[in-house]
């Protein structure tokens, strides 16, 4: 029997050192798939949460003014040390035991974050400034410039990665970050904290802190208030981006989101079907479509609408969900995800929509894939992310309603168009308000040095990148003997 001495034990990381909650609070991370208790971790106080946003501020001024080659060096150290075997089989078996991810996803996030991390290294090269003449007769220069202290929220889909994302860019350009990890998987996103450790990040240029889901609303929203804090990125729901938006605001402190996806995919009646259907089941299931930039709505041109209904379905069929050491898809992140997802398909079935594919039922926290046709557009199926392994299927007979349709959505994450033609390509990809549209492959896809982004609405704004990291501020040298007339009238000098 495993007791909690036995159970992993996940620290806070403050000013360079690993310790426990100044209270001594914790709380259970639980398997989703077994219900049993995987791991504890250290509940963070306002106390905690602030020492370490001290840290990371005293930390601030000096790795601001830090040589560009030192930052580089050590990014590049880290992406050295994470490909190692050793922290392959770290991150992989802390992602399995806290979110019961499949092995295949379990290394996507670890196997991704070595190119994050040169991409990260690259990003050097941007810190560039300006320089014109000034309208005085003199000059001006203008410097990009760190923020200061940055708040970086990741979620669980995609702990490891996503954390590096959260803090790469930030660090990268100068800022100091306090990492908040999400509750269902600390020790996960603790390896962040690790690895820069290791590879040689100054303390207290990255903090590491975690919180029960109690407790969280209460000590997030002081740290946002801190007034040595200076802006905050987050991934994760619109739900709660929209809550961190209205704490930030009370004191006028910029965001940058990156929020749920409805992503619509358009297929044209040129396109590839059985291309367009192998990438649509792909990222409309992978990882029990537990992934924002997931396909969940496909918008098809009738001629060829029955040909891809009929692939995808049976694409879909061999693909079941349950224990995620032997089944391609995982269960969903809890059971509550679960009824949410059944609850959004039956309300659509109830409504008229036709059921494809599914039971409506769910095992726990397992739904095997479920796919519709004719969902109402008034539905919550349609207007809300499902965060499930579900896609509906809308059929129409003219591009522009193709277009309106995948633009009917509060969501702009990301989009996918199919055809064979590169000017219908050119002609309507720019017409799908989407931060990210891949023509001929999946919606779910991003490059390392765009995207995905949102363009508002419920998918967030702004990007990760130099641009939303950096502040501009202008020098201006002012030309000698310059006249100052009101002072040369009054004083007649």
């Amino acid at each position: 029997m495993t007791t909690p001495q036995d159970l992993p034990f996940t620290q806070l990381f403050i000013n360079g050192e690993w310790k426990p909650s100044k209270s001594g609070s914790t709380f259970e991370v639980r398997n989703p798939h077994t219900g049993a208790v995987s791991g504890i971790s250290a509940s963070a106080t306002t106390e905690d949460c602030r020492e370490a946003v001290d840290a990371a501020y005293r930390a601030f001024l000096t790795w601001e003014n830090s040589d560009y080659s030192v930052r580089q060096n050590i990014f590049l150290k880290a992406a050295q040390i994470v490909a190692s075997e050793k922290y392959m089989h770290k991150v992989q078996e802390a992602i399995a035991t806290e979110t019961a991810a499949t092995p295949d996803w379990s290394f996507f996030n670890w196997a991704s974050t070595q190119n994050l991390l040169v991409s990260a290294a690259a990003m050097v090269r941007e810190l560039k400034g300006e320089a014109f003449p000034s309208a005085t007769g003199g000059h001006v220069m203008v410097q990009r410039r760190p923020v200061g202290v940055i708040l970086g929220i990741a979620p669980w889909n995609a702990p490891f990665s996503l954390s590096i994302r959260a803090v790469m860019g930030p660090i990268i350009c100068g800022n100091t970050v306090i990492l908040k990890s999400s509750e269902h998987s600390p020790r996960t996103q603790a390896l962040v904290a690790e690895l820069f450790h290791e590879a040689g990040l100054p303390k207290g240029v990255l903090n590491f802190i975690s919180m029960s889901r109690e407790s969280s609303p209460e000590v997030t929203a002081d740290i946002i208030a801190n007034p040595k804090l200076r802006m905050l990125n987050f991934t994760g729901s619109h739900r709660v981006g929209r809550i961190l938006a209205q704490e930030a605001g009370k004191h006028l402190k910029p965001c940058i989101f990156e929020l749920g996806g409805k992503s619509p995919t358009v297929v044209l009646d040129d396109a590839d079907v059985e291309q367009a259907a192998k990438a649509i089941v792909y990222a409309a299931m992978v990882n029990a479509g537990q992934v924002c930039m997931s396909a969940e709505r496909v918008i098809v041109q009738r001629d060829v609408s029955e040909a891809l209904i009929n692939a995808v379905v049976q694409m879909s069929k061999k693909l079941t969900a349950g224990n995620p050491s032997t089944n391609p898809l995982p269960p969903l992140f809890s059971q509550d995800s679960a009824e949410n997802v059944i609850s959004l398909i039956r309300q659509a079935v109830e409504s008229g929509a036709e059921l494809l594919l599914g039971d409506v039922a769910r095992d726990g926290a397992v739904v095997q894939p479920h796919i519709l046709r004719g969902v109402d557009k008034n539905q919550p199926l349609w207007r809300q992310e499902a965060f499930g392994p579900v896609t509906t299927f809308a059929v129409c007979d003219t591009i522009d309603e193709a277009v309106e349709l995948a633009n009917d959505s509060d969501y702009t994450l990301s989009a996918a168009l199919w055809t064979s033609s590169l000017e219908s390509a050119m002609r309507v990809a720019p017409k799908i308000r989407s931060g990210f549209i891949n023509i001929n492959g999946s919606t779910f896809h991003s490059e390392r040095f765009f995207g995905p982004h949102g363009l508002g609405g419920s998918s967030g704004y702004g990007d990760f990148d130099v641009e939303h990291f950096t502040q501009k501020r202008g020098l201006v040298f002012h030309a000698p003997g310059r006249k100052y007339p009101l002072v040369e009238k009054v004083c007649g000098k």
